[in-house]
């Protein structure tokens, strides 16, 4: 399987991401062991699940580039990035909504 996901930490900031294992990268992330989102505090605010890696790395790329699907993303995870203020983690689970 593989996840596009977006993080949010407490000032607002966002990153998007892909990747096979969900688990292990958001815990490099919280551990700093990532580039860009080192030595910051992320939550896990939002993924999607794919069988093809492919599909996975369109999704992240448009996610990334289209000022459409990223109004898209911030709409669907307002009420969950609200909701990740001081919590130890956030998910929310969706099919991904077709292109």
């Amino acid at each position: 399987m593989n996840y596009v996901y977006l993080l949010t930490n407490s000032k607002g900031g966002t990153y998007i991401g892909l990747t096979h294992d969900l688990k292990r990268r958001l815990f490099e992330h919280q551990h700093g062991l990532g580039g860009y989102t080192k030595g910051k505090s992320w939550k896990l605010a939002y993924y999607e699940a794919y069988l093809s890696k492919s599909d996975a790395r369109k999704r992240e790329q448009a996610l990334k580039q289209s000022s459409q699907a990223r109004r898209w993303l911030n709409e669907r995870t307002r009420s969950s990035r609200d909701l990740c203020v001081g919590a130890i983690e956030c998910r929310r689970s969706v099919e991904p909504k077709p292109q």
